[in-house]
This record gives structure tokens, C-alpha cells and sequence, in this order.
């Protein structure tokens, strides 16, 4: 009886593999499942480096102290570039959703015109951000330390150079606890020079065991996720660029769909909001 029951299903009832039940490909599918994957992936990262803060006793950096400046320019403008980068990069996000759109209605033309902003997006934020870790890496000039546990910001006009006592406006500004290139007490002259000639250590930038802005894990967590994320980014620019080409020579027209264009656009749209995490994390608390 149970076997005529069965018999007796249309195909319509019975699923017989022939299309997915779930009414999306077979492409999409592992999209989504290698987005969730990498979702727990930063995921992990972010709760290890929310961990490691508020368990260290010294004071971590604040982004806005650390992140205060425009290329070419030193001064007190904080994170006011590290906001546009994130402002070009959701930019990025919604000419993205215009180019699916515009595949959906199998506009080659419209399709072509957002993935190129949408390229050219990325790759400024890739950019941007590999100047920031120039800026990161090279620093503000450092800190040096006295015999008597004294700390004291090294201050020059001259920010690349690797020789501040020489270079012009050179003077140190005694360390406010808790605070980036903050002080309470400004020496010059002479007694700023006596006081360098005597110091016992000199912290300048960051590298992966000590940084001038904070412990050392302040340094390690920002190199591993911000390069981790760009990475992503660099993928996510490749990816598009190989499906710009793909759609420039009308792969996608004779195909009679622009899938391709929808699961690029998953990554892309998951790179993006990976990043407000990251700089929420980063640059805002």
C-alpha cells in the first residue's frame, strides 16, 4: 500500500531532484555557504580582539588619536580618511546592486558602466588602506622613555623623517597616561635635547612586537584584520574585474543571464559590511 501511495505522487508533490528546492542555483548555494564560513572566520577575530582589550590592564588606543590625518597632511583631523574610505566603499556596494539590476533586465550596456565604478571603487579603497598602514607603520613621531619611568612624545614639523632631533620643531611633549601624542608638559631647546640624549628607549611606529601607540596586541590584532579584510578586498576587486571583461565581451548576453554578476555581488556586498564592523571596532570604540 505504501509503495502504490508513493507511486501515485506527481513530480510536483515529489521532489526528484531536478531543480534545487530552494529555488536558487547550485552557484549561489556555495556562495552563501562560503559567506557564512567566513562570516565566523572574522567573527572569531573580532571577539578575540574585543577579549584581549578589555583584559589587558594598559590603556588601548583610541582611534581617533591614532587616525588624525589626510595624505600630505598632519593635524587634527581625525578619522576624517579612514570616512571616506568606508563611505567609497558602500559607494561601491550600490553600484554593484545597480549592475545586477541592470543584468536582470539584460542591460550589457548598464551592466558594463556600474562595474567599472564598482572596480574603480575598490581599488581606491585598496589603495587607501595600504596608505594607511604606511601611516600606521611609520607613525608620529614615536615616544622615548627617561631612567625615571618618564615618557615623552617626540614633536617635529617633520613627520618622515628618522631624525627628529635635527629636524625642525623638534620638541617632546611629556605623556598624558591613557592619551596618543596627548602631554601635560612641552620642553624645548636644550632641555628637550638633554632629555633625548639621556633617554633609555625610543618606540617610533609599529611593528608585530611594540608600537608607539599602545600594547603590543593593539598592533598585531589591527595588522591581521584590516590585512585580512583587504585581502578580501583585493579578491573581491580581481573577481569583478575578471567579470567586467567577461561581461564587456558579451559572455553573460549569449549565456541569456547575468548570474554571474548576482554572486559576485554577494561577495562584494559581504566585503563591505564585514568592513562597518571592522572599523566600528577599530576606529570608533
Amino acid at each position: 500500500m505504501a509503495g502504490e501511495a508513493t507511486k501515485a505522487l506527481s513530480n510536483d508533490v515529489l521532489w526528484g531532484g531536478g531543480r534545487s528546492p530552494f529555488s536558487i542555483s547550485y552557484g549561489k548555494m556555495m556562495m552563501w555557504f562560503f559567506l557564512v564560513s567566513d562570516a565566523l572566520t572574522f567573527s572569531g577575530l573580532l571577539v578575540a580582539y574585543g577579549f584581549v582589550r578589555h583584559s589587558t590592564t594598559e590603556a588601548w588606543p583610541i582611534g581617533e588619536e591614532v587616525f588624525r590625518a589626510l595624505p600630505g597632511l598632519h593635524g587634527s583631523y581625525p578619522l576624517i580618511y579612514v570616512a571616506l574610505m568606508t563611505a567609497i566603499l558602500i559607494f561601491s556596494s550600490v553600484t554593484m546592486v545597480l549592475a545586477v539590476e541592470a543584468g536582470h533586465r539584460m542591460d550589457k550596456k548598464g551592466v558594463i558602466k556600474w562595474m567599472i565604478l564598482t572596480v574603480i571603487g575598490g581599488l581606491f579603497f585598496v589603495g587607501s588602506q595600504a596608505w594607511e598602514w604606511k601611516h600606521f607603520i611609520h607613525g608620529g613621531g614615536g615616544y622615548i622613555t627617561t631612567a625615571e619611568g618618564a615618557k615623552y612624545w617626540v614633536m617635529t614639523k617633520d613627520h618622515d623623517t628618522h631624525d627628529p632631533v635635527n629636524a625642525a620643531g623638534f620638541h617632546l611633549l611629556q605623556a598624558t597616561e591613557g592619551h596618543y601624542l596627548i602631554g601635560d608638559t612641552k620642553v624645548e631647546g636644550d632641555a628637550a635635547r638633554k632629555i633625548w640624549e639621556e633617554r633609555v628607549t625610543y618606540v617610533d611606529g609599529a611593528n608585530m612586537e611594540r608600537n608607539e601607540y599602545g600594547p603590543p596586541q593593539y598592533a598585531n590584532f589591527f595588522f591581521f584584520i584590516t590585512g585580512f579584510h583587504g585581502f578580501h578586498v583585493f579578491s573581491g576587486v580581481v573577481i569583478n574585474f575578471i567579470v567586467l571583461i567577461m561581461a564587456i565581451q558579451g559572455v553573460f548576453h549569449r549565456r541569456g543571464h547575468y548570474e554571474m554578476i548576482e554572486k559576485a555581488g554577494l561577495y562584494w556586498h559581504f566585503v563591505d559590511l564585514v568592513w562597518v564592523f571592522v572599523f566600528t571596532f577599530f576606529y570608533l570604540l
